[in-house]
């Protein structure tokens, strides 16, 4: 069995608890094992603050405008989430070689600890632009279950 579940959110930080607790108690009511749902709503909620700060301008998109997606699908063994924004999108990855020094830079940035932070979180993490539409965050990982779980994988 799966389940999933879109919201669509305005850019409001108020937002963003909403979708953290709507993703918790859809995992534990399915049976997912605490810890695995509390890395998932970490990873969430850094998208989510995310897409609330950058996500938007008042153009219409497909999201509408001041305003942001999140779908959770929750399907075997996997959990995957996307938040889509209407907002810039990214700016483009340049590759940095890895240094002591560049490490240092990274992790006291302004910029980027949430993305950083997601992937800590979540074992697989995609971040795509939609041209004129906004950016896409999506991760996904592994779920555990409880012993008495309602959807869990036998």
């Amino acid at each position: 069995m799966s389940i999933w579940w879109s919201l669509h959110l305005r850019r409001e930080a108020a937002s963003v608890p909403l979708a953290r607790r709507l993703l918790l108690d859809a995992m534990r009511t399915a049976g997912v094992d605490p810890d695995i749902s509390f890395d998932l709503s970490v990873a969430l909620t850094e998208a989510c603050a995310n897409a609330v700060e950058h996500g938007g301008d008042e153009r219409s998109s497909g999201e509408g405008p001041g305003a942001y997606r999140v779908t959770a699908y929750l399907d075997g063994e996997r959990c995957r989430i996307e938040v889509a924004d209407s907002g810039p999108g990214f700016p483009s990855r340049r590759v940095v070689r890895r240094t002591a020094a560049t490490a240092q830079a990274s992790a006291t940035a302004e910029n980027g600890r949430g993305l950083r932070m997601i992937e800590q979180f979540a074992d697989h993490v995609h971040v795509r632009n939609r041209p004129g539409h906004g950016a896409v965050v999506s991760f996904d990982k592994v779920l555990k279950w409880r012993g008495d779980a309602l959807l869990s994988v036998g």
